[in-house]
This record gives structure tokens, sequence and C-alpha cells, in this order.
């Protein structure tokens, strides 16, 4: 994630490290839980999270940027049968009786409070503890606060109940940004029933992580990763072949939320993987990559100059408030939100084991389904590569156009 503002840009070795894509998540102490401890052994525990964040504009009293309205309209959202509006439970609420898992490092304690600043400012449904909306757990005992690691929980949980109201949230926080800590969390995540998790972080891909792509592997579950926000390059969970990977644009639109143009953002993460091979997914699909995994599988509005109002009220370099913030890490819990909504109209949940959650994402981008499906981006640059017609390694297949997507996923 990045709050748009002109600091610095990341350093070489920061890149290196293992990151995390800003998001902005809620809760009061009191909300917490205690899971228990595990132990997973992955690359060198130096590799932690360090948010790329860039901001507008020093905290506001006010939000700017792209609302939820006009959001859920540029991606078809407002066209669907579900509501917006209404109580927490109703049936009728868009991601009704789905939970989704958002994975992040370290503690926010206003997590929850941040995000009913969000909703009542938005006109959404109240998510809370008391209400059974909203759960804090953190995965391995208790965590230390960190500023930017908590304006990402703001973000992630702020924009995943601003797709999917009707959906339970659950806020797995790691006891650190390490890579071990990190997926325990996941498992967690996991372990508590949630069908789609959304990971707002990642890092530079090892030699051994194909031992960890099971993680993924799972029945009834969906995960969704940032491809990162350093242009052209793969990270990892994103670029493992059972998450869905999500990129980042630059989008334009009107008052309503007409889109007056979406194009790559000179962010997005992009290329073909180092020791992923190539799946039958993308084969079928005809993407040529030297038979390695190729991401961002999809994209979503990403460029922190177009980017959305988050409320962090804990602080991020010395100011609170309304925050403008933009990232790869803004689309990946909004893509699991959408997934939320298809899985609360489906028999059963979608599942990335056996790749079945990326091949109906490449089925809805195929043949006549895909100018319904998906907004094709066409243009714009990650630095490596290019956008152009069909599949591209700055914004995979496109954003969704959700009225469409939706309606393709709950019949195939």
């Amino acid at each position: 994630m990045h709050v748009y503002r002109d600091i610095a840009k990341t350093s070489l070795l920061s890149m290196m490290l293992f990151l995390s894509l800003i998001s902005f998540s809620f809760s009061s102490s009191s909300d917490m839980a205690y899971a228990e401890k595990n132990t997973v052994k992955g690359p060198p525990d130096t590799w932690e999270g360090h948010p790329p964040i860039h901001v507008k504009r020093e905290a506001a009293a006010s939000p700017t940027g792209i609302t939820p309205a006009q959001i859920r309209y540029a991606y078809g959202f407002e066209k669907l049968t579900c509501s917006y509006t209404g109580t927490f439970g109703s049936s009728n609420l868009c991601g009704y009786g789905q939970t989704i898992a958002i994975v992040d490092a370290y503690d926010d304690p206003n997590a929850q409070k941040d995000l009913t600043t969000f909703s009542t400012k938005f006109g959404l449904p109240a998510c809370t503890n008391l209400n059974g909306c909203f759960t804090k757990v953190m995965s391995n005992g208790p965590t230390k606060s960190d500023h930017g690691w908590a304006l990402e929980e703001s973000l992630d949980v702020q924009w995943a109940h601003a797709i999917a109201p009707g959906a339970k949230i659950i806020l797995v926080e790691s006891k650190s940004a390490n890579f071990p800590d990190l997926m325990n969390a996941v498992d967690y995540a996991v372990g508590k029933g949630a069908n789609q998790v959304s990971m707002s972080w990642g890092g530079s891909e090892f030699s051994s992580e194909l031992s960890y792509d099971s993680h993924f592997n799972k029945n009834n579950i969906s995960f969704f990763a940032s491809s990162g926000d350093s242009g052209n390059g793969t990270m990892y969970p994103a670029v493992s072949p059972y998450v869905i990977a999500v990129g980042g644009t630059t989008l334009n639109v009107d008052n309503l939320g007409n889109v007056s143009s979406e194009t790559g953002w000179s962010g997005s993460g992009g290329g073909t993987s180092i020791y992923e091979a190539e799946q039958p997914y993308q084969i079928n699909y005809g993407i040529l990559s030297d038979n390695k995994r190729a991401i961002p599988d999809v994209s979503y509005d990403g460029d922190p100059s177009t980017g959305v109002p988050v409320y962090d009220s804990l602080g991020y370099q010395g100011t609170k408030g309304w925050f403008q913030v933009g990232g790869t890490s803004a689309g990946a819990p909004q893509w699991a939100a959408l997934s939320a909504i298809v899985n609360s109209q489906r028999p059963s949940p979608m599942s990335s084991i056996s790749y079945g959650t990326n091949t109906l994402v490449y089925g809805g981008a195929t043949g006549i389904n895909y100018p319904s499906d998906f907004r094709d981006i066409v243009s714009g640059s990650n630095g490596g590569f290019v956008a152009g017609t069909g599949y591209d390694l700055v914004t995979g297949v496109g954003s969704p156009l959700s009225n469409g997507l939706v309606s393709y996923m709950l019949t195939h």
C-alpha cells in the first residue's frame, strides 16, 4: 500500500526485504483473542515487512480520494442484486454469511474504532465485535503496535467491509513481519473457517518457496495477494500458483463513479517467477512466459494519486485522521470481498485447491465472457512491461466488471 506523499522512494535494500504493502485496520484491545502459538520454518527471519507508504498529504479532518460508492460503481458492484445498506446480519447484504480473513503484522489497537468511523462516514452497516461482524486475533501471542502496519490494516479492513458489508471480518495479526510469523497467521486464518484470505504483503522469491505453496492449496478457500508496489518484479506469496495476484491501475472517475480512464499503474508489480512453473490456467490462456508462473492475474485501482480514503487514529508519521492511500494492497482485500459476494450465493465456495479459483478467473476472461467480466487495461507501464490487449505483466487480465464476473463465477 501507498499513502501518497512525495517521500523518498523505498531503498533497494527495503525492496529486497520481506515487505508489506500498506493497509489499514482497526480494533480495540478488548476485542483481542490470543491464538495458540505455532512455528513455521521459512526464509531468513531478517526478511521483514516494510510497508512502502506514500501519503498524498498530511492526515486531514475530511476524507479525500475515490469513495466506496464511486469504486463500487466503477467496478460494477452497484449493479449486483445484493445491498450495501441495512443492518449487519441481513441476508440481502453483499457478502452475507461469508468470512474474510485479513492477514497482517503487528497490532492496531484502534482497528475496530477506526472501522466504525469509516462505516459511519460512508453509510455502511456497523461492523463491530458486539454485532459479530468484526474479530481481531493475534495468531501467535501478544505483539506490539506498529504505525505503518496499522495503516495497512486499516486499509484492508475498511475496504473489505466497503465492498462486502455483509461478510464477517477476522483481522489476524502476526507477532512480527518475518516470514514464519506471517505464514503462521495464514494458517490460523485457514483454521478459523475463512473462505477468502487477503494478504497485503510479500517479499522476494526464495529457492524453497515451492515447499510453502501447500499452505495456499486448500479446499473451499481462495487467497488474494498484492503483486507489489515497486514496478516490474515478482513477490511471494503473490507468485504462488494457488494465489490470485492483484496488480494496480490508475483509475479516473467522475463524481458518480463513471470511468473516464483506467491505465496500468507504474508501481504495479509484475513479471515471471524465478521458481514457480506455469500452470494449466495460464498455459491454456496462451500466456507465453517461458513455462513460468506470470503475475499479476488481475488488477484494481492502486495508484495513490487516484487512491482511496482510510481513517487511522493511531497515527502515521506524526499525524492522525483521514489519509489518501494507494498500492496493490488496496486491491487484494477488495478482490477478497468480491470472492465473498460470489461465495455467499454459490452452493459451495470457490477453492484454491487444484488451482480452482485461478481457473475460474481466467475462464471469465476468455472468449465472449471477457468484455462483460473484465475491463481490459491496454495502456500503461510498470517500468519493465507495457499493458496491452489481453493478458499483460502490468495488469493481468484486467480489472473486474463485477456484475458480469460474479454471474460467471456463480454458473461455472
